[in-house]
């Protein structure tokens, strides 16, 4: 994840708009369209978007004409099912691998397939605290994450701590027999626990903010 690709909440709504606007009539969309569209409180808060879009290079614009929107390479997405929040105190309810399929999510993201790829376990989970701030994963955010119950020194992941009872996401690096979760944030301590206490439940692949 790369500061520079990351998206708001709000500019994958506009994405979405743009690319579904584009496909039923064939000319883009003018700013007055996304403000209505999305439900945007004001033109200057799209334009504002717009230009983040064009900075991180998903789109193109002509200033000079009103309706001069252009998708680079028309970015591919994929919809990944929101399914929890990861908070203390409790596992990430990851579905099962029989489960997947049939399970009915209230909420869904749309992502880049880019970020994706062919990963067939991705789902999205909002994070509870301000332990990776630092590393631009703030409190209220979406992350995107694929199961996995193994990682690599310096993957952010989360893990549930046995012992403990609770799930946190952090970096994580193995010292030995023991496990080091380090928070992305100068004002917290890392955890230490035994390399048996910890599970990993999944990856970070991508991260969604708030929006504006």
């Amino acid at each position: 994840m790369t500061a520079q690709k990351t998206l708001s909440t709000k500019q994958h709504a506009i994405l979405r708009f743009i690319r579904e606007f584009l496909r039923e009539k064939d000319y883009p969309p003018s700013i007055r369209d996304i403000q209505e569209g999305c439900a945007i409180s004001s033109t200057s808060v799209v334009d504002y978007n717009l230009k983040a879009l064009e900075r991180m290079g998903f789109i193109r614009r002509d200033r000079e004409v009103s309706r001069a929107i252009e998708l680079v390479g028309r970015t591919r997405m994929r919809s990944v099912p929101v399914i929890g929040q990861i908070a203390a105190g409790q596992p990430i309810p990851v579905p099962s691998a029989e489960t997947w399929a049939q399970e009915a999510f209230e909420e869904a993201v749309e992502v880049p397939v880019g970020v994706t790829g062919s990963r067939e376990n991705v789902f999205a989970l909002r994070v509870k605290g301000t332990s990776m701030i630092d590393a631009l994963v703030n409190d209220g955010d979406l992350i995107v994450m694929e199961a996995a119950q193994a990682a690599e020194n310096g993957d952010m992941v989360a893990v549930w701590l046995k012992d403990r009872q609770e799930t946190t996401l952090k970096k994580i690096y193995y010292e030995g027999d023991r496990v080091r979760l380090q928070p992305a944030n100068v004002t917290m301590q890392p955890i230490y626990a035994k390399a048996a206490d910890v599970e990993v439940q999944g990856k970070v692949l991508y991260r969604l903010g708030r929006g504006f």
